[in-house]
């Protein structure tokens, strides 16, 4: 695909520095997002976060995929802050994943061949059942003067192919941020892959411009973009054409969903997301298990019951459609698969 092509494409989904003002405007009060899809506020046992507690954030076009009047609505559950939040759960810890004694200036290395980049702590949709929602981003996340140091420690660790690119969330680095990481990081001749794991092509299509799609485009590592999407209802017409300009600039595309009770944790729903994922180009990847960080007890699914989720999926869809069931296990070196057989 050519540079003008990709342009036009991208020109199509929306205007140049559309997304920037999108996040800018984002709904960071739960009044107005409750009144937004029309829910009493006596329905729900919200709470409105502190600005410096993990506080609300949600794009009005993701709102506007929400069920009206719905308390139960999917996709509101994943960001509303209810009370549940507030306990004290055994076993539901800041940083479930020990990430913090493994950085290294925001660079992590806990996998075989792959190193990962805490990039940023910003993201277009704060969802409530985060891994990362307490992690010290003003302490560890990579600094934009430092991605050279970072590609000169790469270049002492032939082993690693794939470099992951994740946060917050990656994309939420300007396209001259991302350009001049990408470069360096291309500059690595033993690196072969860049992944970026993102939540951005769902939550707020607009990011995939055509600055976005020129910079991938040119670089010489393999693209993977790992979309998070957890509910069919989450895809509409414009994250569907943002996902076909990435697959056009020849990204590859995989997801990765998180089950959450009341959200995703009935076949119907995954039957649902897995169609509606393969009709938008993409790959289911992973279905993981939560990660227990603290506030997030009430999304939790037990491994009995999610394997029976994917037994029973595996009966309704191909088999390129039932995502790989994982939890990870700090001090592992990759995720842990949950097979039905051993539950």
């Amino acid at each position: 695909m050519s540079s003008a092509s990709t342009a036009t494409l991208a020109d199509s989904i929306a205007p140049a520095e559309s997304w920037q003002r999108a996040l800018r405007d984002a709904v960071t009060s739960v009044g107005e997002l409750l009144e937004m899809v029309g829910v009493d506020s006596t329905d729900v046992d919200w709470v409105q976060p502190a600005r410096n507690d993990f506080p609300l954030r949600v794009p009005r076009s993701y709102i506007a995929r929400m069920r009206r009047g719905d308390p139960c609505d999917p996709l509101l559950r994943q960001v509303l802050p209810v009370e549940a939040e507030l306990y004290d759960t055994p076993g539901f810890l800041p940083d479930p994943l020990q990430e913090v004694s493994l950085s290294r200036g925001g660079m992590l290395e806990k996998y075989a061949a792959r190193a990962l980049l805490i990039t940023t702590g910003a993201c277009p949709l704060h969802c409530r059942y985060c891994f990362r929602r307490h992690y010290p981003y003003h302490a560890d996340a990579l600094p934009g003067s430092a991605t050279a140091e970072v590609a000169r420690r790469l270049r002492g660790q032939p082993a690693v192919r794939e470099i992951i690119l994740s946060g917050g969330d990656p994309l939420s680095l300007s396209n001259a941020r991302l350009e001049n990481l990408i470069s360096e990081l291309s500059s690595v001749d033993t690196l072969k892959t860049l992944r970026i794991h993102s939540r951005f092509p769902i939550v707020l299509p607009e990011r995939i411009d055509a600055g976005l799609l020129e910079i991938l485009q040119r670089s010489r590592l393999r693209i993977v973009i790992v979309t998070h999407c957890n509910h069919a209802n989450e895809i509409d017409e414009a994250v569907i054409a943002a996902l076909t300009a990435l697959s056009e600039c020849g990204a590859t595309l995989l997801n990765q969903s998180v089950l959450l009770r009341g959200v995703n944790a009935d076949a119907d729903s995954l039957e649902a997301l897995g169609y509606r994922l393969f009709d938008a180009g993409i790959l289911p990847y992973y279905l993981h298990q939560l990660d227990r960080v603290s506030g997030t007890a009430h999304f939790e699914i037990e491994d009995v019951e999610a394997s029976s989720l994917i037994a029973a999926l595996r009966q309704r869809v191909p088999g390129y459609l039932v995502p790989r069931l994982v939890r990870e296990i700090p001090g592992e070196l990759s995720k842990t698969p949950l097979a039905e057989s051993h539950l």
